[in-house]
């Protein structure tokens, strides 16, 4: 069977739910448009000469805050609104490049959060890089029938979401996605450069319909192929479109 893009995701604010797409335009080494530009940073995080590329300790993320994983995130580019949810009722919303609909959405997360946040937590805006896990600009891609070889290990069910990739590719092999590490690969006229694999943290255990830490990811992935990798990073060297169902080549 051929290789294609089964799905399309980005996550406007890093931490919270993905947002789905059937295509997206890509731009030479950039991110999906929109894609990590906003995070909730910790009170006690500091900006001194405007927001940038931080690590992600700086942040509110599942690892830390599996709470987290119980709001729902509805995202209107339009309007650059956010939506919050719980159990599907809505409990915040505000206009994230507006600092009202900042403050209103602040002030839901700081009484969510709890304790769980250093100082009152605050919405940050990104317009140089974004607040991704690593300070290059590169989308993240998953191989599914890599995460259902991982399944046989952990001997239980395991969403794809878990890995927060921004595009999910149906028909390889499992792993195959490592032998492209330093090539060039093709989705559809496309050209991503495969640039390192995704080494995996604790926000993987969190289970996103119940909140719970149910499973040990990185450990299960050491133990059974002996490393903590799960995807890979790619580059975007063209200009374009990607689509569902785009096939994905090596040339």
């Amino acid at each position: 069977m051929s290789a294609f893009v089964k799905l399309i995701y980005r996550y406007p604010v890093k931490g919270l739910s993905a947002e789905k797409l059937d295509q997206v335009n890509v731009r030479k080494d950039t991110l999906f448009s929109y894609d990590r530009r906003f995070a909730i940073a910790h009170g006690t995080t500091e900006f001194p000469d405007g927001p940038r590329w931080l690590s992600k300790k700086h942040f509110v993320m599942l690892a830390k805050n599996p709470k987290l994983a119980q709001l729902t995130s509805e995202f209107d580019e339009n309007a650059e609104t956010l939506t919050l949810l719980r159990k599907g009722k809505r409990v915040s919303r505000g206009k994230l490049t507006d600092q009202t609909g900042r403050m209103l959405l602040e002030q839901f997360l700081a009484s969510f959060l709890e304790a769980d946040v250093r100082g009152a937590p605050k919405i940050v805006e990104n317009n140089s890089t974004a607040f991704t896990d690593i300070p290059d600009l590169q989308i993240s891609l998953i191989n599914i029938e890599s995460v259902k070889d991982l399944e046989r290990v952990v001997r239980s069910s395991v969403d794809p979401m878990r890995f927060r990739g921004n595009l999910y590719i149906e028909g390889l092999k499992a792993w195959e996605e490592n032998d492209w590490i330093g090539k060039e690969i093709k989705i559809g006229d496309i050209t991503l450069e495969v640039q390192s694999p995704i080494g995996r943290c604790s926000a993987t255990n969190v289970n996103l319909d119940t909140a719970d830490v149910d499973l040990n990811i990185p450990k299960s992935l050491q133990a059974g192929f002996g490393h903590r990798n799960m995807g890979v990073y790619a580059s975007v060297k063209t200009n374009g479109t990607i689509k569902e169902n785009a096939p994905v080549r090596t040339d």
